[in-house]
């Protein structure tokens, strides 16, 4: 399997045995919007699924959920979820990295 088609199966939360599927990931998260109250058309996967990666890949792994929730809190007070990216997209920019090329 290709390094593109690892990097999807993760995404899709399919195991190495092809347990599960991105219509496992849209199931449950129908169940739990619906559980929490919230219309899940309203809910944009790959915004998400970027502002998590964006966080990982710019803090640390960890930064990922914890982003995401921040976000949520965020939006649940009046924040629409694209100027939270653009916030987040802000801070990403002008977070320090380390160049690893030296």
């Amino acid at each position: 399997m290709s390094r593109s088609g690892q990097w999807f199966h993760r995404l899709a939360g399919v195991d190495a045995g092809g347990g599960r599927s991105m219509n496992d990931l849209r199931e449950w998260t129908a169940a739990l919007c619906a559980d929490l109250g919230i219309d899940e058309e309203q809910f944009d996967y790959p915004l998400v699924l970027a502002m998590a990666r964006d966080a990982e890949r710019t803090a640390a792994k960890p930064a990922g959920p914890i982003t995401v929730y921040l976000i949520g809190m965020a939006v649940a007070q009046g924040l629409s979820p694209a100027e939270a990216a653009t916030k987040l997209d802000a801070l990403r920019q002008r977070w320090a990295r380390i160049d690893w090329r030296d």
